[in-house]
């Protein structure tokens, strides 16, 4: 989703008038409805800004990737709701309703999740509680990728982002499989959010297949987006830009394979080499 704005640029030594798209980005207030002693409870959940469009892939995302389900079959339903504001005429209000709320990670809700969303779990005591969280590693040895295929993929991302293509400021997420073909692809001005999108998304159309897929993502890799990725069980991450030293701790924790400074001809392999072909 995209808007124009007037922009003075300067190209070649000379000043230009031009009408430039540019990404949008909204406030989503993220609330869930589960029940607890039998009754039904309306907890308001996280406030993300996003790039409006697949509201419902994200929120699906969201909860499974911070482990408050541990099944998508767990949604019973997810709808927009409120006023349409603004200048883009838009719902920026969602709810998720939760079918099984012996499924639901309340204490987590309630301990957690009244917080920045784009934050994430930060510290090095984090590392902790998520490996409470997340019991098993992933494949220490499975898939394996080659090299060509980890060069190739931030341009296979690219390619096929029809926002960055428009505006050049918007982040994308993209699940692929060990021959380095695309398999989904979602957007968003926000890495996290891109992030959930995709995994959302995936896990609805029942795409996942952990031991045979990995995931590229634009920019930097942190924490966060590790964190997220974990929860499906795939181990191999890449990305465009520099991993943070928490991402590449707890990668290294759970035998990931992280992958940072993709380029045209070379590439940072930083934890777990073993499921990249290099001859």
């Amino acid at each position: 989703m995209n808007s124009k704005y007037k922009v003075l640029k300067f190209k070649s030594n000379k000043f230009e008038n031009i009408e430039d798209l540019v990404s949008i980005e909204e406030p989503l207030e993220i609330s869930l409805r589960f029940k607890e002693q039998d009754k039904w409870i309306n907890q308001n959940l996280s406030i993300t800004m996003r790039t409006p469009g697949n509201d419902e892939d994200l929120v699906r995302g969201f909860l499974f990737n911070e482990q408050i389900i541990q099944n998508i079959k767990d949604i019973d339903s997810i709808k927009s709701y409120g006023d349409k504001v603004g200048q883009y005429n838009i719902q920026n209000k969602i709810l998720a309703s939760l079918n099984n709320s012996q499924n639901v990670n309340i204490s987590k809700i309630k301990k957690d999740f009244l917080t920045n969303s784009s934050c994430g779990v930060c510290g090095k005591s984090s590392l902790d509680a998520l490996e409470i969280i997340k019991k098993n590693k992933t494949n220490p040895s499975e898939p394996k990728i080659k090299k060509e295929i980890i060069i190739q993929s931030p341009n296979i991302l690219q390619e096929n982002q029809s926002e960055f293509s428009k505006t050049g400021g918007i982040h994308a997420s993209g699940l692929f499989n060990s021959n380095g073909e695309l398999i989904n692809l979602k957007e968003d001005v926000g890495r996290h959010n891109a992030l959930d999108k995709l995994i959302g998304n995936t896990l609805n159309n029942d795409q996942l297949d952990p031991g045979a897929q990995f995931i590229t993502c634009s920019g930097r890799l942190n924490f966060e987006l590790v964190q997220k990725v974990l929860m499906t069980d795939i181990g191999i991450m890449i990305g465009v830009g520099a991993p943070t030293s928490l991402a590449i701790d707890l990668a290294n924790k759970f035998d990931m394979t992280l992958v940072g400074f993709v380029k045209r001809d070379s590439f940072n392999v930083y934890t777990n080499n073993k499921k990249v072909i290099v001859g």
